[in-house]
């Protein structure tokens, strides 16, 4: 019977993403549906699977799998202070920035869902509802990062501002969460021992860091194919910390949680994390999310009217919870921003069904109250994420085109102008010369100057862009400007050298700086030798109906993706790729990695949405 129930499990958990392809359901999470399936199959409804000693170890693999990962999602970079000494432009841009920075706007955040998840807690003591008031803070203060993430990488959010502190306010709803689990645990746990010793768990997760630290350099070196070490070593990891973690009395999922940090830390390759997700998405945690649904006794739910009247309590407490949140995301965000933002950090699934287990094993809950918790988070995940992507707009800050700031207008710089103010830039041209300005002010936005000192240029704020060309004959001039405007700093400067003897002498402290070159004498040799090796080149360079395109591989649905199954290959012609510092003349079969810079060939109406998929932050 064992194997047929894990048939059955494995039958649905392929059917289920089959059928949200095919019904196009996609406001609900995967890990819900799984659940709801789980609660079909199981004595709620037909009663197909039935829990055994395999299913309950595939179960509590799955669990720690799930853990692992969800430690492995964090970005630590979030947490990252500013480096204290600005450049003048960061400087002048802080001033300009709201008050509140994301991570003020998530911490206060979070603390407050911390203070009203305490109050529900007694609250639910207070009507007799249920008497642990930690476990139940712990419960409401709970946000699921997967679906998150999910969300936020849908609306194209990771990298914003409001995405950014959605995102942390979530991370923080796991970490905060499990590491007070982890005391719960240990003070109820029969065999719980002295609190100081879980911080032994710490010093594991730090020993092995230290220890593998390298790895991930040293791996490159290795055959891969039949030792998968880098898999090896995240087993290795989990196995570790959650047999320390079990020792010292803590609870297994801890160690499982820390191993993902630590594995993340490491920073792993793109192919770790894919291989990960496969073997935790693709076996174990399907049947944990499938078996959580099938132990969810419908039946004996409905049957109680004290535990049926708990279900639109908890899932009420569960949105008091997070309620706060809302007015913390107005001190920077617009009101429907807001009250996305706290919809979406409402939902909860993950840690809720990890500390539930927990709750289980101490006999600390009854399995009527576990189902009502349970079935009241899997309510906010589908009412969070509809509430979120009807409200979500982008905010202001969101739209601002890359600054683009042209010094010296002539016959070169003003059609480059022209092309990048109809695309994604604000261009914006500046010159001395009241000929120049007469002649081409009609053309291109022009700003005329006083003067080109960089005291006064600075000033008027000839600086304050994402990228500074500079295109004037003078080359000494451009130097001394170069170099004024990397340390005032501006991020990319872009500048013409006519004169060779400057360009010999001051090349090598320009590049140091990170200041592209570029003059037209190799312009012109560049564009004449691909003339004559390949004359269709130029034709394609001066088309008015396609050109040539870079972008950076950021969106991770297209890694390890093979050029020949890109969906839009079609109307596209990749050229080259550029990857580790190198070119690579790719082939149907050359798979694409993250932060692959690709150059491809297409018509200028089709290629303002592949630059933007191929360029998603998610």
């Amino acid at each position: 019977m064992d194997q047929l129930s894990l048939v059955i499990i494995l039958l649905a958990a392929l059917f289920v993403p089959l059928a949200m392809a095919r019904f196009k359901i996609t406001f609900l999470p995967t890990a819900v549906v799984e659940i709801i399936v789980g609660v079909i199959l199981g004595p709620s409804l037909f009663n197909w699977i039935d829990s055994s000693p395999t299913l309950d170890i595939l179960q509590n693999v799955g669990v720690i799998f799930l853990l692992f990962l969800s430690g492995m999602e964090i970005d630590f970079s979030l947490f990252k202070r500013r480096p204290t000494k600005l450049s003048p432009l960061e400087e002048k841009g802080k001033q300009q920035q709201p008050k509140y920075s994301v991570l003020k706007v998530a911490v206060l955040s979070y603390l407050s869902i911390v203070i009203m998840s305490i109050m529900m807690g007694y609250g639910l003591k207070a009507v007799g509802l249920f008497a642990d008031v930690w476990l139940a803070a712990i419960l409401f203060m709970t946000i699921s990062l997967g679906i998150v993430i999910a969300s936020l990488k849908e609306q194209e959010l990771l990298s914003k501002p409001f995405g950014q502190a959605i995102l942390l306010i979530a991370a923080l709803g796991e970490v905060v969460p499990m590491v007070g689990l982890t005391f719960y645990a240990s003070a109820y746990s029969p065999s719980s021992k002295s609190l100081w010793l879980i911080l032994l768990i710490l010093v594991a997760a730090a020993l092995l860091f230290w220890r593998f630290k390298a790895f991930f350099k040293i791996f490159d070196t290795i055959n891969k194919s039949t030792t998968q070490l880098d898999v090896r070593l995240a087993f290795f990891m989990i196995v570790t910390l959650v047999t320390v973690a079990e020792t010292v009395g803590a609870e297994g999922i801890l160690g499982a949680f820390l191993a993902g940090i630590v594995i993340k830390l490491l920073e792993p390759h793109e192919e770790t994390k894919v291989r990960l997700d496969s073997i935790g998405y693709g076996f174990f945690i399907p049947i944990f999310f499938i078996m959580s649904g099938v132990n969810l006794n419908l039946r004996q739910l409905v049957a109680n009217p004290h535990t049926l009247l708990m279900i639109p309590v908890i899932f009420i407490g569960y949105l008091l919870a997070k309620i706060l949140i809302y007015f913390v995301l107005r001190k920077r965000f617009k009101r429907s921003n807001a009250i996305a933002g706290t919809a979406m950090s409402a939902t909860t699934i993950t840690v809720v069904l990890a500390a539930l287990q927990v709750a289980q094993h101490l006999h600390r809950i009854t399995n009527q109250q576990s189902g009502a918790f349970l079935l009241a988070a899997v309510i906010t995940c589908i009412i969070g994420p509809l509430i979120f992507n009807k409200l979500y707009s982008a905010e202001a800050e969101d739209l601002k085109k890359t600054t683009v700031h042209f010094i010296g207008t002539n016959l070169t710089t003003v059609p480059v102008a022209q092309q990048l103010a109809k695309g994604w830039y604000d261009v914006t041209m500046y010159t001395n010369n009241q000929h120049n300005y007469r002649a081409f002010n009609s053309e291109v936005s022009i700003e005329l100057l006083d003067n080109m000192e960089p005291g006064f240029m600075v000033n008027n704020g000839v600086f304050d862009a994402d990228i500074v060309v500079l295109g004037q004959v003078n080359s000494k001039k451009n130097y001394e400007l170069a170099k004024i405007a990397k340390k005032y700093g501006v991020r990319r400067v872009i500048v013409r050298f006519e004169d060779r003897n400057i360009l010999n002498e001051k090349q090598e402290e320009l590049e140091r700086l990170g200041v592209e070159l570029y003059n037209t004498p190799d312009v012109n040799i560049s564009m004449l030798r691909a003339l004559i090796e390949a004359p269709s080149t130029m034709k394609l360079m001066t088309s008015t109906e396609s050109s040539v395109y870079e972008v950076a591989l950021r969106n991770h649905r297209y890694a390890d993706i093979q050029v020949r199954n890109l969906p839009f290959i079609d109307k596209i012609t990749v050229t080259q790729i550029y990857r580790d510092k190198r070119f690579i003349r790719p082939t149907g079969g050359t798979p694409l990695k993250i932060n692959d810079r690709i150059i491809f060939t297409s018509s200028k109406q089709e290629a303002p949405a592949v630059r933007k998929e191929l360029g998603k932050l998610n």
